[in-house]
């Protein structure tokens, strides 16, 4: 029963594609020999795995407990490829690190440049990205670690919290034409421009995170910009309260969080890939983030110590609106 890695990897694709035509796509061969590794599999097991009666192939039920053994093998295979690779790499020429929009700018920057100081042989790539961004350039393998928000339920992805982002719908003094009150309804907000933040994502589907149906929209690049335009009496939106704190205590800004602008909030995290191989300078760096977590705490919302949790595993709470 000396059957191969390449029929577990046609068995395993046909069944995760849907289809022999898919799972040869996948695999960059050939339909007819994707087949044939099936049916071999399957002589040399003794065992029914597909039934093909169908319009579509389906597993059998002593195929559905084979599969179940084969995607685990084939994920063990998967990590000790991963573990070899990282025991070949030497120390990195260069590494790419995303700030997202929401990540504060300073503290990031600051915590980056104490680290790189003591690795002068490692070239820093910096990326900004927005919103969809920062995920689309660590699953396209063009980041070795983001520091934004991300879908924790991900089991691609090993992260450490840092800490939560509130965001708070925003107005200038004067900017309605109404007071402001709790019970301030969407409709009564449509006929103002709302600032919104652009994705820059380029393949994944663009999120409108808080968009209202039917507002006109200024779009703009970061968070920086944004406030100033909310600042200006240009237009109203959601900021992230370390970035307003100041405006916010001076009566620059003015909260219209109630009953439909509940605001929200986000975990900020440090993620990187974890079936990926990351090389001994991206390990110094990740250990680094986890050790100073602290210091990427805005200091307006104080000096408390974060608690960074290395996790790949899903916590409870929904994403919250960035536009």
């Amino acid at each position: 029963m000396d059957f191969t890695l390449h029929q577990l990897q046609c068995f395993d694709a046909v069944i995760t594609e849907g289809s022999l035509q898919a799972a040869a796509d996948k695999l960059l061969r050939a339909q007819p020999s994707v087949s044939s590794a099936v049916k071999n599999l399957e002589e040399q097991l003794g065992l029914p795995l597909l039934d093909r009666s169908g319009y579509r192939v389906r597993l059998t039920e002593p195929g559905r407990s084979f599969h179940q053994r084969t995607r685990a093998l084939l994920q063990e295979l998967r990590a000790l490829k991963t573990h070899a690779t990282q025991l070949a790499m030497g120390e990195e020429s260069e590494l790419h690190v995303v700030i997202g929009d929401l990540c504060p700018l300073p503290e990031s920057l600051a915590l980056l440049r104490r680290f790189f100081d003591g690795c002068p042989d490692t070239r820093l790539h910096l990326h900004f990205e927005a919103i969809s961004g920062p995920w689309e350039r660590l699953f396209d393998a063009k980041a070795d670690l983001i520091l934004h928000h991300i879908d924790k339920s991900d089991p691609r992805l090993e992260f450490m919290d840092l800490f939560a982002v509130r965001l708070i719908p925003v107005v200038a003094p004067g900017f309605l034409r109404f007071p402001i009150s709790p019970s301030i309804t969407p409709e009564q907000m449509r006929d103002f421009v709302q600032c919104v933040i652009r994705d820059t994502a380029h393949r994944l589907v663009p999120h409108d995170y808080y968009l209202l149906e039917g507002a006109r929209t200024w779009t703009v690049s970061d968070q920086l910009m944004k406030k100033e335009l909310i600042v200006q009496g240009m237009g109203w939106g959601h900021l992230p309260h370390y970035l307003i704190k100041g405006e916010l205590e001076g009566g620059k800004l003015l909260p219209i969080t109630g009953e439909h602008f509940k605001g929200g909030q986000v975990d900020l995290v440090a993620a990187r890939r974890r079936d990926a191989p990351h090389g001994p300078i991206a390990n110094r760096l990740w250990q680094f983030i986890g050790q100073e977590a602290a210091a990427l705490v805005p200091r307006s919302i104080g000096s408390a110590a974060a608690v960074p949790r290395i996790s790949n595993r899903r916590t409870s709470g929904e994403p919250a609106d960035l536009a």
